[in-house]
């Protein structure tokens, strides 16, 4: 029977904690939080999503940031193991667009108690409102650790899973980067990742609020395409933000000189309002609108193609006067709406700070980690589990899965 501590007790330290009691280990969670999984309840707007239910080839596309390396894991446990755990537990499932997997209450809460009730089960000992100092190395191998009150804990497996840096208020504070870093290992470079975009365009104040379904974007730098997607997407007023430009932020943070070019304003997103119709298409769908307005002035003419909000947005870059006459308007006049509705184009300048962003990019260098178990390859007996790892993924649950993945070991979890 091997002792083993956890550090932290989110969504991979919990299931961590539940394959290594399974296994016979004695096994103590410390969480400096007052309660665990507090990261975990705010996951998919407070409804969690699990998981995604595509295939491994299909997570390992999805997670930009050494997807590879997840191979061992996932075929070790995977999107069918977590969703067979939680639904055993009386979790039952459902699956939404894009393949997300969510708990069928729609309630994080459910998911939470789920494994709390397994960790009880298996007598697992959590430690809440403590906080470890030092992980204790004797001879290249983990002894233990210290805690911030001087208590020395002894434990011949330390498991890392502190998370990252964003959410701190959950406790994601970043404290698990410098413990490793301590003990020798490599911490490459910390950035946000599923973050909102921040645009220096007063058109997105203007449509601040506007929540918008079925838009196609494309993130362009120098006329290059760095990303495109198909989706959901919301106006702030600091810029933009939803599913699609979530996912665009996580490819975006990895392009090459990005400092400078959001500097120098060469970082655009173009929005297709109307992507299932062609320019031809879409001019002939504003023709048979404006036949049925004749009579009425341009700015109460698009009521049936555009949310409210985007009208007088359009108008404006149209330059077309918005009392001229339906009726009046040119032919090249309809070709700059339709050129509008197809490529509105925003200016990126940045990002929202690490703290709102969703998941973490950067983390315990992979080079220094066994990817069948997760165990360092420079101390003997610590192991890493979930966000502190330099693996990041795309929205869709994928993040989740990468914490259920990489637990400990590399055992198949049989926690009944």
């Amino acid at each position: 029977m091997n002792n083993v501590i956890i550090i932290g007790g989110g969504p991979a330290g919990m299931i961590a904690g539940i394959s290594a009691a399974n296994i016979g280990d004695k096994v103590i969670i410390i969480e400096k939080m007052n309660s665990c999984g507090k990261k975990l309840l705010i996951t998919g707007k407070g409804r969690c999503n699990i998981t995604n239910n595509i295939d491994i080839n299909g997570f390992v596309e999805n997670t930009p940031c050494n997807g590879r390396f997840l191979y061992g894991v996932l075929n070790n446990f995977d999107n069918n193991d977590i969703i067979k755990l939680l639904e055993e537990e009386g979790v039952k499932t459902k699956i939404e667009r894009g393949g997300r997997v969510f708990p069928l209450s729609d309630k994080s809460q459910d998911v939470l108690n789920a494994l709390l009730k397994v960790l009880k089960r298996l007598n697992v000992k959590i430690l809440t409102n403590t906080k470890v100092e030092k992980i204790i190395v004797n001879n290249g191998a983990v002894e233990g650790v210290r805690l911030d009150s001087g208590e020395e804990l002894k434990a011949n497996k330390v498991i890392l899973a502190t998370g990252g840096k964003s959410y701190p208020v959950t406790g994601s504070t970043g404290e698990g980067y410098n413990l490793a870093k301590e003990l020798g290992h490599t911490i490459n470079k910390i950035r946000p990742s599923l973050i909102p975009l921040v645009s220096n365009e007063e058109v997105c104040g203007k449509l601040q609020g506007l929540s918008l379904k079925n838009v196609a974007i494309k993130l362009k730098s120098n006329d290059k395409v760095i990303y495109e997607d198909f989706g959901e997407m919301l106006f702030t007023h600091y810029g933009v933000s939803g599913p699609i430009i979530l996912s665009a932020s996580a490819h975006l943070i990895r392009y090459k000189n990005l400092d400078e070019l959001l500097k120098e304003n060469k970082v655009k997103i173009d929005i297709d309002f109307k992507p299932a119709l062609t320019e031809e298409k879409l001019d002939l769908r504003i023709l048979r609108d404006f036949s049925e307005v004749k009579n009425k002035e341009f700015k109460n003419s698009l009521d049936k193609l555009l949310p409210q909000k985007l009208i007088p947005v359009v108008i404006e870059k149209t330059k077309i006067n918005p009392y001229k006459k339906v009726n009046e308007i040119t032919k090249e006049e309809r070709f700059k709406i339709v050129k509008i509705l197809k490529c509105f184009e925003i200016n990126i300048i940045g990002m929202r700070p690490i703290e709102e962003a969703i998941i973490t990019s950067g983390g315990i260098s992979i080079k220094e980690i066994n990817p069948k178990t997760m165990e360092s390859k420079i101390v003997k007996g610590l192991y890493f589990a979930g966000e502190i790892i330099d693996v990041d993924a795309l929205t869709g649950g994928f993040n989740l899965q990468i914490a259920w993945s990489t637990r400990i070991y590399g055992r198949t979890l049989n926690y009944k």
